[in-house]
């Protein structure tokens, strides 16, 4: 009890921390985000790790996960991406993997003159061509932007996601194998996307037809909430007793499940269920980006290396012009060409999770590397969150898509 107290407390500081940010025209997830430093196991201790490792916790971040995952799912409404879902493609693969080769080619270079093994570099472009997608929505949800811009990003999140957990355990077999050490079977890697995704038809498709009956807040309410508990219960009980060895994606459970009943009821009723559900998903998305600042040790700011900034800006470069290349061969708006890839900044939450499981691959035979690995991505990880949340915003300023009286022109 007194556990879940300090969480509640530690909240509620980091939304009054927030407001305070906004006062300084920055925003607000920023505050959340430093609140989630300061008071996690690293600093003040409200948030220690005996709480972010309790089963409760847990279970409660990843109901939230789910959650947060319908501000996404909403934005799959087929009829509107068949008109641009193959340029949302290719941008994609042109971002993700443009990341991968850029970090992994820096890296390959440093290591060869430095005499590191080159799998090492294959490691870091694994870790970085992620993007979390928590900070940017939050500034999309806090600033009500809307243009080409919000319109590529949303999708672009979820296909992201599929993107990067191929590549990533891909390199992370390859790694094992060179090491001796034990790997994600190759053959897990599309069951950890098709099974997420499958969880969440089921209980979108029966969310779905009490949508198209009920337009109340509170029975919609209750059929959005029980669709996203027995979402996350389902990816929960497989966790627990089918893949025990991983942890499945509950974004994608909760893109899923929206998905599926936002492509069966009307758009204009789409916007009254998603106006009744915006308290919950601003909960979500403040428990999110805490508990992403939580883990963050702000003390290795000052331990930074050049492997840390080396790695900073090759991520950048590689997110950045990978997006503007893709975003110019489909020839999509030009603010998209410009800007998409600030916002494609965002990193710390994925990083951490990657860098976890590439550290169990290395530690057992080559605890140096693994000691590269995680000295240099939680850095980065501190550093690059405060970078990147400016530059989300900014993107977002230069585009046009910020305030209300933005518009939203037909994508391309």
């Amino acid at each position: 009890m007194l556990m879940l107290l300090c969480w509640i407390l530690s909240l509620a500081v980091a939304w009054l921390t927030g407001r305070l940010i906004t006062k300084l025209k920055m925003p607000a997830i920023l505050g959340w985000l430093v609140a989630g430093m300061f008071l996690g196991p690293h600093a003040l201790g409200l948030l220690p790790q005996a709480t972010l490792d309790a089963g409760w916790y847990k279970m409660t971040t990843t109901w939230m996960q789910c959650a947060f995952g319908l501000m996404l799912g909403t934005e799959l409404i087929w009829k509107k991406i068949k008109s641009y879902g193959r340029a949302l493609v290719v941008t994609t693969l042109t971002q993700s993997l443009g990341t991968f080769a850029v970090v992994s080619l820096v890296f390959s270079v440093v290591f060869l003159l430095e005499g590191v093994p080159l799998y090492l570099a294959l490691a870091f472009g694994g870790i970085a061509l992620a993007t979390a997608p928590a900070p940017a929505l939050s500034i999309v949800q806090e600033f009500h932007t809307k243009g080409p811009v919000t319109d590529t990003l949303l999708p672009m999140a979820v296909l992201d996601d599929v993107v990067g957990i191929v590549v990533f355990f891909l390199v992370d077999s390859y790694i094992a194998s060179r090491v001796s050490g034990g790997a994600v079977p190759l053959y897990m890697i599309p069951v950890m996307i098709v099974l997420p995704i499958g969880i969440g038809l089921l209980p979108g498709f029966a969310a779905g037809k009490v949508l198209q009956k009920k337009s109340g807040r509170a029975a919609v309410l209750a059929a959005l909430l029980s669709g996203i508990t027995v979402t996350a219960g389902i990816g929960l009980l497989f966790n627990r007793y089918v893949f025990t060895g991983i942890s499945l994606n509950y974004m994608l459970m909760g893109v899923s499940f929206s998905a599926v009943f936002s492509n069966m009821i009307p758009v204009e009723k789409l916007m009254v269920v998603t106006d009744y559900f915006h308290p919950v998903l601003a909960v979500s998305l403040l428990a999110a980006i805490v508990d992403l600042g939580a883990p963050l040790d702000f003390h290795l700011i000052l331990g930074a290396g050049a492997y840390t900034f080396l790695y900073i800006g090759a991520r950048a470069a590689g997110k950045y012009f990978g997006a503007r290349t893709g975003a110019t061969i489909m020839k999509m708006p030009e603010t998209v060409k410009k800007y998409l890839g600030l916002t494609l900044l965002p990193h710390s939450g994925v990083s951490l999770v990657f860098t976890g499981i590439v550290c169990g691959v290395l530690e057992d035979t080559r605890p140096d590397l693994a000691a590269i690995v995680k000295g240099t991505i939680a850095a980065a990880a501190v550093i690059n969150e405060i970078i990147a949340v400016f530059a989300a915003k900014r993107g977002f300023e230069l585009a046009g898509e910020t305030g209300t009286e933005s518009h939203r022109p037909a994508a391309a």
